[in-house]
């Protein structure tokens, strides 16, 4: 640990590395406002009058310590989504926030099966999101910002599309899609549901992602580790189910941690989210100290940065305060995170050595 803790403005200086990130969850309030009016579509009563009125009521609805609740602000991002223009549009400003935040490389992810009310077909919304990337791109490098953008498909843990997702995310895998994920409610929906697409996607040798161990627990993380082949565990703050700490500070892992750690399977961890749907209790409390001073493979992320009112500069700021860490210890999480990274290795190589150590290098670190 430094001596010293990092200011706010060299957290927001430090390159960052975003694994966890969904493109529904992310739109400025001033778009979601600009879109409604232009498609119709009904904003809740008294939160349409301005961006700031707007942004306060998805941070309200969000904040009430339920997965669930959590998941219904994403009809208002979603339901304004569902033409090309507008899909772009959010994916070009997503990447312009991320970059102006110091963001050097993001996987963002999103559903495709969530955007074709309108007529749009699921290869017409992957497309739209690639054109909004490479805008946000030029736009970043125009500004003074390098930034990598990638997508991950997501494929909705309640519906019986995942194969049909799996497959889109193979066919687009060369054209700026990393890999495939799923996600929405965990209780009830098992990721063993989706095995078929999973064993297409190993079968493709393809990288994958599963929202495991943020509402449910030590299950569903043993679930897509054992059964389905996660590569990665989106959250997976319930691995702590299965470590012990004694009276007298000595820690035991259970076999299930004791795996997650040896095989340094990334966690995915977003502690502002995890707080809102109440996997955690406070940033203090947040299983990501312990998970950290355990070294478990830990990143940090943002979920859901309209929703949980953050960035990642928000999110390791937040961590330096509870946990006193110090710039190295933000330089490690951020390599963690480009290590794990669905990005071929000499890639991964040359934004750790060219981007990540030099940025950091010049902090001091």
């Amino acid at each position: 640990m430094e001596p010293t803790a990092p200011t706010g403005d060299q957290v927001r200086q430090a390159p960052k590395v975003l694994l966890h990130d969904h493109l529904d969850g992310g739109l400025r309030p001033a778009t979601v406002l600009e879109l409604a009016r232009e498609v119709g579509h009904t904003l809740p009563e008294g939160s349409d009058t301005d961006a700031a009125t707007l942004g306060r009521w998805f941070a309200e609805a969000a904040d009430s310590g339920s997965l669930v609740r959590y998941l219904e602000t994403f009809d208002h991002t979603v339901g304004v989504m569902q033409t090309g223009p507008a899909i772009t549009r959010v994916a070009r400003e997503c990447v312009e926030d991320l970059a102006a935040d110091g963001v050097v490389y993001a996987e963002i992810r999103y559903a495709p099966e969530q955007h074709v009310s309108a007529g749009l077909t699921l290869d017409e919304v992957v497309a739209a999101v690639r054109e909004g990337f490479e805008q946000g791109t030029a736009a970043a490098e125009a500004a003074g910002h390098r930034i990598v953008v990638r997508q991950l498909l997501t494929a909705m843990r309640h519906q019986a599309r995942s194969m049909e997702i799996a497959e889109l995310a193979v066919a687009w895998r060369d054209r700026g899609v990393a890999g495939f994920d799923i996600a929405g409610a965990e209780a009830g929906y098992p990721p063993t549901r989706h095995l078929d697409a999973f064993e297409y996607l190993q079968r493709e040798n393809a990288h994958f992602t599963i929202h495991a161990g943020e509402a449910f627990g030590l299950p569903s993380i043993w679930q897509a580790l054992q059964w389905c082949g996660a590569d990665r565990l989106g959250h997976g703050v319930r691995i702590v189910d299965d470590i012990t700490v004694h009276d007298d500070g000595s820690v035991e892992l259970g076999r299930l941690a004791q795996y997650v750690r040896d095989k340094r399977i990334p966690l995915e961890m977003c502690p502002a989210s995890n707080i809102q749907t109440g996997a955690a209790a406070s940033i203090a409390e947040h299983p990501i100290g312990l998970l950290t001073k355990l070294r478990f493979r830990v990143t940090v992320n943002t979920d859901n940065r309209l929703m949980s009112g953050t960035s990642m500069t928000a999110e390791m700021s937040s961590l330096v305060e509870a946990f006193d860490y110090g710039l190295a210890d933000l330089r490690w999480f951020t390599i963690n995170a480009m290590k794990s990274a669905f990005l071929p290795f000499d890639e991964r190589l040359a934004i750790i050595d060219g981007v990540i150590k030099p940025g950091y290098a010049a902090l001091g670190v």
